[in-house]
């Protein structure tokens, strides 16, 4: 058994209606309660960075909020993350010095989370292409470390970012650098975080079983060759994400905060997903009022039955209960190897004061449990991973010296800027991708509303054969991680049963009639549903429990085909 430590999350979410000073009161409260998981023992507390993300992440500049934070508070680390790195939401340049004055202000506690972004709201908004998101990620965080270490940076250039030669201060107080994360949503991100030797924080709410393996192959990797340090230190850690609420009395911590829960994955689902958001107009709350259920976020599921936690049963539940009920779920994290727990209390119309009454409940009843022996376990672990880090950090570039002679040019530099500029991708790239968004929004459009029997009559055999040629043609190989095969569709109409394949090999998709010789996944379900499914009009989760949805094979590759195909996913 490894040590386990504990962190609270923040996206700042604001359900309307709003009334005058609302935003003030959310950071205003966020930061009282910061205080009170300062003084428990908490270790961590985590900020996002969102734009555009009305009710759901009020959240644009976690390095001000952070900043406030470090004021009032003396030991709990500040998890600065995620920061989207694509240059045109953050240079870069401003990520280092940003990063390296909250350290200084902060005393060295900082925790250096990263991401791309991949909600259509921050993507369009900034006008970062989805197809270049992952490499420009791994373009920034090479370039933000050298900056960290490099004396002076010695200068970048590539596709996705050029800076000449520049001493970038100031310097962290960690040394080389604050420890990296970044964020993961699915399987083939743990082990990209793996490969990259650095933090996996972990998006999706997992059971602990199902995490288990997600560590296996994170340590596994991070073991391996394979990995290649993004920084110039590795970070070997895997946090996983919760909704929580703690009451001595079951049923109250529901009441108290099953809503917030549900809304916090209902809204992320909401921005991550096809349904249509109109800036400032569409009422998030509203939507979710009417649909949670649909959505699968069903109240009446949720009832005290004083057994122990499941994560999903049968609708989100996270660590909604009693300090006992906690802490039994923590140590089933704890057996399969989570290094870190984040829970989310400020979520949806979660109230201030059941937070704090929370957090207190859980320093007093549940923490004590955990901290026994951490430092001990502490030391272990990284005497047992001490090799493979050497080795990991031995096959990363080093760090740069500038060659004697450099001189900063004015006119020599901003006209070398002005030619890279200029070089980018092919028009029709961005042609594709507003085509892509065009068909995604029509195809809400044109289920929303209409009966089975409805959809049916207009999802033919004929328009079948469209659909699944445009699902190849859409087709994203830089989604895909690596997958090759055979995907089968089985949809059933009026009793008949109509197979489609699509085939995705050497980085193409090929769609045909007919069923698979060697399916990797298999989807089987009925017409209507599917539409609904892949509308956003449907959670497939629901369809699943109602045994209106069934896979076979690879089962962990289903939630990958929307992004695959054309659709957005979450982080």
């Amino acid at each position: 058994m490894i040590e386990i430590r504990f962190s609270v999350f923040y996206e700042h979410q604001l359900p309307r209606p709003w009334d005058e000073g609302a935003e003030q009161r959310l950071y205003r409260d966020a930061l009282d309660q910061i205080e009170i998981a300062d003084r428990i023992g908490l270790d961590y507390v985590w900020e996002v960075e969102h734009h555009f993300l009305e009710e759901y992440s009020h959240s644009s500049a976690p390095e001000v909020f952070l900043a406030a934070a470090s004021q009032r508070t003396e030991r709990i680390r500040l998890g600065h993350g995620i920061v989207q790195l694509p240059p045109q939401v953050n240079h870069p340049a401003r990520i280092a010095e940003r990063i390296a004055t909250l350290d200084l202000v902060s005393g060295g506690r900082v925790d250096f989370g990263t991401g791309e972004a991949s909600s259509s709201a921050e993507l369009g908004g900034f006008g970062v292409r989805r197809t270049d998101k992952r490499a420009q990620w791994q373009d920034a965080i090479d370039v933000i470390t050298r900056m960290f270490v490099e004396e002076p940076f010695a200068g970048w250039d590539s596709r996705h970012f050029r800076m000449p030669p520049r001493n970038v201060i100031p310097k962290t107080v960690q040394k080389p650098h604050p420890p990296l994360w970044v964020a993961c949503s699915r399987r083939e991100t743990i082990e990209f975080a793996a490969r990259n030797g650095i933090g996996a924080l972990a998006f999706s709410f997992i059971e602990p079983e199902d995490a288990g393996r997600w560590v296996d192959e994170y340590y596994r990797l991070l073991a391996s060759e394979e990995c290649v340090p993004a920084g110039f230190a590795v970070n070997p850690n895997v946090a996983v994400v919760l909704p929580m609420m703690l009451h001595e009395d079951e049923e109250t911590a529901i009441d108290r905060g099953i809503d917030g829960a549900h809304f916090f994955g209902f809204a992320l689902a909401h921005y991550y997903g096809t349904t249509p958001h109109d800036p400032g107009r569409t009422d998030v709350w509203k939507h979710f009022e009417e649909r949670r259920a649909a959505r699968g976020f069903s109240r009446e599921q949720i009832i005290a039955n004083a057994e122990s936690l499941n994560v999903n049963i049968g609708s989100l539940r996270g660590a909604v209960g009693t300090p006992g009920q906690v802490a039994d779920l923590i140590r089933r994290y704890e057996a399969v190897g989570v290094d870190q727990i984040s829970f989310v209390l400020q979520a949806g119309p979660n109230r201030h004061e059941h937070i704090c009454e929370a957090l207190e409940l859980f320093g007093r009843d549940v923490l004590p449990q955990f901290t026994e022996g951490r430092e001990e376990r502490e030391a272990a672990k990284a005497e047992r991973l001490a090799p493979a880090i050497e080795a990991a950090l031995a096959r990363r570039a080093p760090a740069r010296k500038l060659a004697s002679g450099y001189r900063i040019d004015e006119d020599a530099e901003v006209a070398r800027a002005r030619r890279g500029s200029r070089a980018g991708r092919p028009l029709r790239d961005e042609v594709r991708t507003a085509g892509q968004r065009r068909v995604r929004q029509g195809l809400y459009r044109m289920v929303g509303g209409r009966s089975d029997a409805q959809l049916e009559r207009r999802f033919g055999p004929g328009a079948q054969r469209v659909f699944f040629a445009g699902m190849a043609r859409a087709y994203d190989a830089d989604a895909a991680g690596g997958f090759e095969g055979e995907l089968e569709f089985r949809l059933s109409r009026s009793g008949v049963v109509t197979p489609w394949t699509i085939e995705v090999r050497n980085g193409r998709a090929r769609a045909r009639a007919g069923g698979a010789r060697n399916p990797v996944l298999t989807v089987s379900t009925g017409t209507a549903d599917f539409l609904r499914t892949l509308s956003g009009h449907t959670n497939p989760a629901v369809l699943l429990m109602d045994g209106r949805l069934n896979l076979s094979g690879d089962v962990e590759l289903a939630p990958r085909l929307s992004e695959m195909f054309g659709g957005p996913s979450p982080y």
